[in-house]
């Protein structure tokens, strides 16, 4: 099934593909792999996820922020590239979790995002190298900021 089917039969909702909010491209294709810029958890209103993971918000809702951030991130590909059913495999994930010093489950947060690709791509394409992190802040306050390098079909 391709991404945009499956996209559809999982009924997923995008948010607006964000502007970049500095000097950067939002994505940037080098061969074959599209690298993604850091986004953060947009809802479909425009507004972002916000918090600090231990102090303001618990680890269910970060999962959800980072859930979020895939669909953010998803909407960009997809501005950028036409279509999702354009790439190949999720290649490589770095997740940033805006937490206390004392939390320390940023990569079941991070989980929020990589099941969302595995519910798109599959176990095997939807799954790729990952780093998960906490940061002492991100932002404006988000919850979670997420980057990620794509491989591409070849055209």
């Amino acid at each position: 099934m391709s991404a945009e089917a499956r996209v559809a039969e999982l009924n997923l909702e995008f948010p607006t593909a964000p502007k970049p909010g500095g000097v950067y491209h939002p994505v940037v294709i080098v061969g074959d792999l599209a690298h993604v810029s850091g986004h953060g958890p947009m809802r479909t209103d425009g507004t972002m996820i916000t918090g600090k993971v231990g102090a303001t918000m618990n680890e269910a809702d970060a999962y959800l922020a980072a859930r979020q951030v895939g669909l953010t991130m998803l909407a960009t590909l997809r501005r950028e590239l036409g279509s999702l059913d354009r790439i190949e495999r999720l290649v490589k994930t770095l997740g940033m979790v805006n937490a206390t010093p004392e939390f320390g489950q940023h990569p079941q947060v991070i989980n929020g995002f990589s099941n969302l690709m595995v519910e798109i791509w599959g176990e095997v394409n939807g799954k790729g190298a990952r780093s998960a992190v906490g940061m002492g802040s991100l932002p404006s306050n988000i919850a979670v900021e997420v980057e990620a390098v794509f491989q591409l079909k070849p055209q």
